[in-house]
C-alpha cells in the first residue's frame, strides 16, 4: 500500500511539472503518455541488460525498468525479441541554429580592421562568446528527424561559427514547442582555430587564432578587475569559464595544440577530433583529456588507374585502411571519448560505421557508453539522459535485433520525452531461414522462397517434397501439406526467431507445432564470397596500435632511432674549431654527445663504421627557414604581429624534414614571414624525424622574432583596396617601429610598477623583451638605407639587431653592420627577382665575411634547404672563400647567429651529435648524405632509405590492391586529389586553410 502511495505521488508530481504555461485552442490534450514496453530486452546502460523485461514510462520520464507486470491504466506495447536502448546523444551540432547570420561585410572594401557587429562588444568579430544558442534555438523538423534516424533523442547544440562560439543548449529532438524541447539552456561553451564567416582580415592564419584566444584570455582576466569600459564579449567568456569548454579541431596536431592552450589559459577543453587521432595514439594517451570523436572513414579511392593511383599518397591510403580502427585504439588505450555524427559526408553512413568499428575492435558497450553516458557525463547532466533510469527523460529507442552487430537490424522507433516517432514499419512478411518443422514426434524440413510472397514447401527425410499450399502475411501463416495419411492444415505465428502455432492432423486431433531455423538461405553467394574476401583481408593485414608510423607518412618509423654509441673510423672531419679539417681521424659518439675525437680510437660496445674516403661534419644549420608550419607563414593583417608565435604551429607531420635530412640539416630556425614591419615569434628546431612538434623545438634556445623591411610590408603595392593600412611608406614603416617601441618602453614599465591595472598584452609584452635584450631579431632586409634606418632605430632604444637575412646590398653597408654588431643571413647567389633587389651581386656574403660580419647562407625555400652545401660552396667561386670559411656559412656562422653555437655548428668534444657523414668533400656537387644524426639518432641513412622506398612500394601496392577489392561491391569511391603539406616562403601572404581566404599575394 505504501508503494501504491508513493508511485501515485511520484506520477502526480510529473503530471504538475508537464503542465504548460502556453493557452489551448480548443480542447486539451492532458493525455499522461504512460506506456509499458513488455518482454523486451532493455540496455538500462552499457553493460546492463535485463531481458524479457518491462520498461515503464509516464510524462516524459522513466518510471522503472526490471521483472515487472505491466501497471493498470498503461498502454502495453508487446516487444517480443526486441531490443531498447537508451537513445544517443549527440554533442557537435547545430541543430535549430543553422539559420544563424554573423553581421556581413558592406559590399567591397580594403582591410577590416574592427568588427561590424554593433554593440558593446569586442574588436574581434571572430570572438563572439556572447552568442548564448538558447537565444536563437527554433526546432527544426527536418534536421530533428535526420538526428532521430540515427538514434539520437537529444543533441547539444551551438552555434558553429567563429573562434570563441559562446554557449551551447541541450534539446531534445522531438516536435514540441521550444521551451519543451530546451531542457538545459546553457550547458557549455565552445571554439575552435577557425574564424568561419568573419569578414576581419585578423587573423588570417592558424597561429593568429591561437594568439587571439591566447590574448582574449588575458583580457578577460583583467577586465574581471577594472571596469573602464564595457566589453559584453568578456564579460560573456568569464562566465562562461565555469562550463565545460568544447574545442573542435581539424586534425590530430590541433588536438595537442588545442590541449596545450587551454593548460595555459586554464581551460580543460574536451577536444572534438576528425577522425584520425590513432595517427597520435601514444601521445594523446598522456594528455588526460576527453575527446568526441566522428566516425568519419573515408571511401576508398578510385585506384583502377594506375596513373591516377600514383597520385594519392600513402599517408592516404594508409588512413583508409586504419581510420575504422580509431575508435578500437581509443578505447584499448582507456582514453576517454563520445562519438558523434558530424563530419560524416552522409548521414545514414552512422550506424554502418559504428558497426564497421565494433567488427574492428571496439566493443559493444565501449559503442554505447560512447553514445549515451559518457556524453552525458562530460555536459554534467547524467541525471536527465543517458540511460534508461528512473527519473530520467524517456529517450529510448527501439530495434529489431543488435544493434551494434547485427548488420540487418534496424531502429524501428525513437522514443523522444515519451513520445513515438516511428522510423521504419516492421516487415512482417520476412522469413529470412529455412526451418525444421517438429510436428508430434516427426520432423520435416520447411523450405522458403528466397522471393516474395514467399512459397512454403514442406520436405520429408531430407528429399521427398510434399505437395503444400499456403501463405504468410503480417507475421502470420495458414497453410497445409499433403501426407500419406492425409491433409495436414497449421496456422501459426512468429514467436523470436521461431515459428509456432497449432497444427489439424488427417484424423482431426489438434497438436502443436514448432520450427526453428537451420542455417541463413538468403544470402547470395556474392554476399558470402565478400564475407570472405573480407575475413581473408582481416587475416592478411590487420592493423595494430604497434604498426603506427611516426610521422603518418611515408619514411615514418615504428621505432624511434636509438641513441647508439657509433664510432666513425679514419674520416676526414671538418671540425669548424682551430684544429681546421683533419684526415684520418676517429670520432664517437655516446648518449647523444660529441665524446672523443682523435686517432686510433676505440669504444666497447660502439658501432663502428668504416668512414675511410668520406668526410664527416657538424649538421647544417639553416637560419632562415619556413618548411614544416601548418596553415599559414605570415600573419600580415595588421602592421605588429609580434603576439604570434611559429612555435604554437611546428608541423611535425612534413616530408620537407625528411628532405632536409637528407641534405644533412639537422637544425632550422622557422620564421614568420615578411608581410608586416613587425611579423611574428620564430622557433628554432632540430629535425628530429617522427616526434611531435613540442619534442622537435631546439630546447632552452634564446627567443628570436622576424622583422621586415621593403615592398613587402608597405602594401603600397597591393592595388587601391589595400591602401588604408599604415604604413604605405617606407617612412611610415620606420615609424612603426619608432612608435611600437616608444609603447613597449611605457607597457613594461606600467606592468612593472602596477601590474593589476595594466592589461597584460602579448604583443608589447614580446617587444619589450627585445629592449630588454630577451628577445632577438631576424629582419627581412634588401637596401641599405632601411637596414641603415633599423640599426639606427634599434641604437636609439639600446639593443642592437641581431640579424639581417636576405641582406642583399649587405656588401654596401658591411662595414655599419661590423660597427653595430649585427649578423648577415644571404642568398649565394639570387638577384633580380624584383625591383628592390637589382644591385644584388653574388660577391655579397664574401664581401661581408671579409669585412668580419658573421655571415651565413639561408634557404628561405624547402628545396634550396635540401642543397645549402651547394649554396654555401659557391662564395668560393665568388668572393673567394677558403673551402672552411665557406663550410662555416651553413654550419658555425648560423649557430652564432641563433645563440646555440655552444651545442652545435662543429665537431667539439661536449656538443650536441648532429653529424653527417659525406660521401665527399661536402662542398662538392657529387656529394651525396650517406648518414645523418640528431642527437646522435640516426634519422636518415642513404641505404635504408632506398629499403624504405621498396617497402613503401609494396605497401602501395597491397593497399591499393586491398582498395580495389573493396570497390567491387559498387560502393561509391573518391577520385584521387593528391595531398602534399603546404610549402611557404616569405613573399607568401594571406588566409591559408583557416578562413574565408580573399588574398594570396607573392
Amino acid at each position: 500500500m505504501k508503494f501504491i502511495s508513493t508511485l501515485f505521488l511520484f506520477i502526480f508530481s510529473f503530471q504538475l511539472f508537464a503542465q504548460q504555461t502556453f493557452p489551448t485552442n480548443g480542447p486539451a490534450d492532458e493525455r499522461e503518455r504512460y506506456y509499458a514496453f513488455t518482454n523486451a530486452n532493455i540496455v538500462v546502460s552499457p553493460g546492463n541488460e535485463v531481458k524479457n523485461a518491462t520498461l515503464i514510462i509516464k510524462n516524459k520520464k522513466v518510471v522503472s525498468v526490471g521483472k515487472q507486470s505491466a501497471p493498470k491504466g498503461a498502454v502495453v506495447i508487446d516487444l517480443q525479441g526486441k531490443t531498447i536502448y537508451p537513445s544517443f546523444i549527440e554533442l557537435n551540432s547545430n541543430y535549430g541554429l543553422s539559420n544563424v547570420k554573423q553581421p556581413v561585410e558592406p559590399g567591397s572594401r580594403g582591410p577590416q580592421e574592427l568588427s561590424y557587429k554593433k554593440g558593446a562588444f569586442g574588436w574581434n568579430q571572430a570572438i563572439h562568446p556572447e552568442m548564448e544558442a538558447h537565444s536563437y534555438f527554433a526546432s527544426n523538423k527536418k534536421e530533428a528527424e535526420d538526428l532521430r534516424k540515427n538514434g539520437f533523442g537529444v543533441a547539444l547544440t551551438h552555434i558553429q561559427d567563429g573562434i570563441a562560439r559562446g554557449t551551447g543548449s541541450l534539446v531534445t529532438l522531438g516536435e514540441e514547442r521550444e521551451n519543451e524541447e530546451l531542457i538545459a539552456p546553457t550547458v557549455s561553451s565552445h571554439f575552435s582555430f577557425n574564424k568561419g564567416t568573419s569578414s576581419q582580415d585578423y587573423p588570417s592564419s592558424l597561429m593568429g587564432s591561437i594568439a587571439l584566444l591566447r590574448q582574449s584570455h588575458y583580457d578577460a582576466e583583467w577586465y574581471k578587475n577594472n571596469s573602464s569600459e564595457t566589453n559584453l564579449s568578456l564579460k560573456a567568456w568569464i562566465e562562461q569559464n565555469s562550463l565545460p569548454a568544447f574545442f573542435d579541431v581539424s586534425d590530430v596536431l590541433n588536438v595537442f595544440r588545442a590541449n596545450k592552450l587551454g593548460k595555459e589559459i586554464g581551460k580543460p577543453f574536451i577536444l572534438i577530433g576528425n577522425g584520425d587521432e590513432y595517427q597520435k595514439i601514444k601521445e594523446l594517451n598522456q594528455l588526460n583529456t576527453s575527446l568526441v570523436v566522428p566516425v568519419s572513414f573515408p571511401k576508398a579511392y578510385d585506384v583502377d588507374n594506375p596513373f591516377q593511383a600514383n597520385v594519392v599518397s600513402l599517408k592516404e591510403l594508409k588512413h583508409w585502411e586504419y581510420a575504422p580502427y580509431n575508435l578500437a585504439f581509443l578505447a584499448q588505450k582507456n582514453i576517454p571519448f563520445a562519438i558523434t555524427s558530424s563530419k560524416l559526408e552522409k548521414d545514414e553512413n552512422f550506424i554502418a560505421n559504428i558497426r564497421k568499428a565494433v567488427k574492428n575492435g571496439l566493443s559493444e558497450q565501449q559503442a554505447l557508453a560512447a553514445l549515451t553516458t559518457k556524453p552525458a557525463e562530460l555536459i554534467n547532466q547524467s541525471g536527465k539522459v543517458g540511460s534508461l533510469q528512473t527519473g530520467k527523460l524517456a529517450n529510448f529507442i527501439i530495434t529489431d535485433g543488435n544493434l551494434f552487430t547485427d548488420e540487418k537490424s534496424n531502429i524501428l522507433e525513437n522514443w523522444v520525452q515519451g513520445k513515438q516517432f516511428i522510423l521504419k514499419k516492421e516487415d512482417k512478411q520476412q522469413l529470412n531461414t529455412n526451418y525444421n518443422l517438429k510436428l508430434q514426434n516427426k520432423t520435416y524440413q520447411l523450405e522458403v522462397s528466397k522471393e516474395k510472397p514467399y512459397k512454403l514447401t514442406v520436405v520429408e527425410n531430407d528429399t521427398t517434397k510434399l505437395k503444400t499450399k499456403g501463405s504468410y502475411a503480417n507475421g502470420l501463416l495458414n497453410f497445409n501439406f499433403s501426407t500419406d495419411n492425409g491433409l495436414v492444415r497449421l496456422n501459426g505465428w512468429e514467436s523470436g526467431n521461431n515459428l509456432k502455432g497449432k497444427a489439424i492432423l488427417p484424423n482431426g486431433d489438434e497438436v502443436n507445432w514448432v520450427a526453428t531455423p537451420t542455417k541463413a538461405s538468403h544470402e547470395s553467394e556474392k554476399e558470402e564470397a565478400k564475407k570472405e574476401e573480407e575475413e581473408k583481408e582481416h587475416a592478411e593485414y590487420k592493423p595494430s596500435i604497434d604498426d603506427i608510423p611516426y610521422p603518418f607518412l611515408g619514411y615514418g618509423w615504428t621505432t624511434q632511432p636509438e641513441q647508439n654509441a657509433v664510432l666513425f673510423k679514419n674520416a676526414t672531419v671538418w671540425t669548424n674549431e682551430k684544429d681546421g679539417i683533419l684526415e684520418d681521424t676517429d670520432v664517437l659518439i655516446k648518449n647523444g654527445k660529441i665524446q672523443q675525437i682523435g686517432q686510433s680510437l676505440s669504444a666497447r660496445g660502439a658501432k663502428v663504421i668504416n668512414a675511410k674516403g668520406k668526410h664527416l661534419t657538424a649538421g647544417i644549420i639553416d637560419e632562415h627557414s619556413h618548411i614544416s608550419i601548418s596553415s599559414g607563414v605570415n600573419e600580415g593583417t595588421q602592421a605588429s604581429s609580434a603576439e604570434v608565435r611559429i612555435g604554437d604551429v611546428v608541423n611535425s607531420e612534413h616530408i620537407a624534414l625528411y628532405r632536409v635530412l637528407a641534405g644533412g640539416v639537422t637544425t632550422s630556425q622557422l620564421l614568420h614571414g615578411s608581410a608586416n614591419p613587425i611579423g611574428g615569434q620564430s622557433a628554432i628546431i632540430k629535425s628530429r624525424w617522427g616526434l611531435m612538434p613540442e619534442q622537435m623545438k631546439f630546447e632552452g634556445a634564446d627567443g628570436f622574432i622576424k622583422f621586415a623591411l621593403g615592398e613587402n610590408v608597405k602594401q603600397s603595392n597591393w592595388g587601391s583596396q589595400y591602401s588604408s593600412r599604415f604604413p604605405q611608406t617606407r617612412m611610415g614603416v620606420e615609424q612603426v617601429y619608432e612608435n611600437y617601441f616608444t609603447l613597449a618602453k611605457e607597457y613594461a614599465k606600467n606592468r612593472k610598477t602596477n601590474p593589476n591595472a595594466t592589461r597584460r598584452n602579448i604583443e608589447l609584452e614580446t617587444l619589450a623583451e627585445i629592449i630588454n635584450k630577451e628577445r632577438f631579431i631576424s629582419c627581412h632586409s634588401y637596401v641599405q638605407s632601411e637596414i641603415n634606418m633599423l640599426m639606427h632605430v634599434a641604437e636609439q632604444f639600446g639593443f642592437n639587431v641581431n640579424t639581417f637575412t636576405h641582406i642583399l646590398e649587405g656588401y654596401k653597408v658591411a662595414d655599419k653592420m661590423k660597427e653595430h654588431g649585427v649578423g648577415g643571413s644571404t642568398f649565394s647567389d639570387w638577384w633580380a627577382y624584383k625591383y628592390e633587389v637589382i644591385d644584388a651581386i653574388p660577391y655579397n656574403a664574401a664581401i661581408m665575411a671579409k669585412e668580419g660580419v658573421i655571415t651565413a647562407i639561408n634557404s628561405d625555400d624547402a628545396e634550396m634547404a635540401r642543397r645549402l652545401n651547394q649554396e654555401a660552396a659557391k662564395t668560393m667561386k665568388y668572393g673567394g672563400l677558403s673551402a672552411e670559411e665557406a663550410w662555416k656559412t651553413v654550419t658555425l656562422n648560423p649557430a652564432k647567429l641563433l645563440h646555440i653555437d655552444d651545442r652545435v655548428g662543429s665537431i667539439k668534444k661536449g656538443k650536441d651529435a648532429d653529424i653527417v657523414l659525406w660521401s665527399d668533400s661536402p662542398l662538392s656537387v657529387y656529394a651525396k648524405v650517406e648518414q645523418t644524426y640528431v642527437d646522435g639518432r640516426k634519422y636518415f641513412d642513404l641505404s635504408e632509405d632506398e629499403q624504405k622506398q621498396q617497402d613503401m612500394k609494396k605497401e602501395r601496392a597491397r593497399i591499393i590492391q586491398k582498395m580495389v577489392n573493396a570497390g567491387k561491391d559498387g560502393v561509391p569511391k573518391q577520385k584521387p586529389k593528391g595531398e602534399e603539406g603546404s610549402y611557404y616562403s616569405c613573399k607568401h601572404l594571406g588566409m591559408i586553410g583557416l578562413t574565408n581566404a580573399k588574398h594570396n599575394h607573392e
